[in-house]
């Protein structure tokens, strides 16, 4: 693991990273994609991206997927960033849940196992929030109280971005809608018919939170269907296979 990359202290089951914004060429990272790259208008934006994808690269391999080359990352239409076999490898072995965020001069990244949905938002704990931006965050109950607390403004910000990835639907999810204790480190929250875990960090110079629910269902390649297909065929009838019966009792 590089020297740079400092490990989020979240339990048994998640892992998450931190890491400053570096300075890399689009070879040195093997999860970015240069079509995306290309699109980007600003120095600043490609160095957020390609320093994400880089810490994420790294993240896995301590989660234990060795070969990158296998790997990519697609968005589906909300943006959310999803980890997959590139089409050709035919694997089905569980991936793990990623969240990647930038801010402050640093990458972050999550991980969860497959199954589990995370977030992770991480702002530095020096930034504060204009009041004026309150009403775009919270409404009724939980707008009296921010407004009474406005020192923990942006404490309610990370935990609601965190949420947002989570449920892997980004600004789509109004942060209104998400109703949360200001003050709280630890709390369960329900959103419609999700139940999310959300943990508030103060680590490292920067406000933390990560949110996990259970994985919502997300649109599979071809190759993960028809594998899909198979392993529901199989399991419905021991005697299936692939190819000629006939042939292969006869060798």
């Amino acid at each position: 693991m590089d020297s740079s990359v400092v490990e989020i202290p979240l339990g048994a089951t998640h892992r998450a990273f931190m890491m400053p914004l570096l300075d890399l060429s689009l070879d040195m990272v093997p999860l970015a994609n240069p079509n995306e790259v290309a699109t980007f208008v600003t120095e600043k934006r490609r160095r957020e991206h390609l320093s994400g994808r880089y810490l994420l690269g790294l993240a896995l391999k301590q989660w234990g997927c060795g070969d990158l080359s296998y790997l990519e990352i697609q968005r589906d239409e909300f943006r959310a960033p999803r980890l997959a076999y590139i089409q050709g490898v035919w694997q089905r072995t569980p991936l793990p849940s990623v969240s990647i965020g930038h801010s402050g001069g640093h990458a972050f990244v999550a991980l969860a196992p497959a199954g589990v949905s995370i977030g992770i938002d991480g702002e530095l704990l020096e930034r504060r929030l204009a009041t004026n931006a309150f009403d775009l965050m919270a409404k009724g109950d939980e707008l009296a109280e921010l407004k009474s607390l406005p020192q923990h403004a942006m404490r309610m910000w990370v935990k609601k971005e965190a949420v947002q990835k989570s449920m892997g639907l980004g600004m789509h999810l109004n942060p209104r809608d998400i109703q949360l204790s200001i003050e709280s480190d630890n709390q369960i929250i329900s959103i419609e018919n999700s139940k999310i875990q959300l943990d508030y960090y103060e680590y490292n110079g920067y406000r933390i939170a990560v949110a996990t629910t259970g994985q919502e269902h997300r649109p599979m390649n071809a190759e993960e269907s028809l594998l899909e297909e198979t392993k529901v065929a199989m399991e419905d009838n021991p005697d299936w296979g692939v190819g000629c019966k006939t042939n292969r009792n006869a060798l």
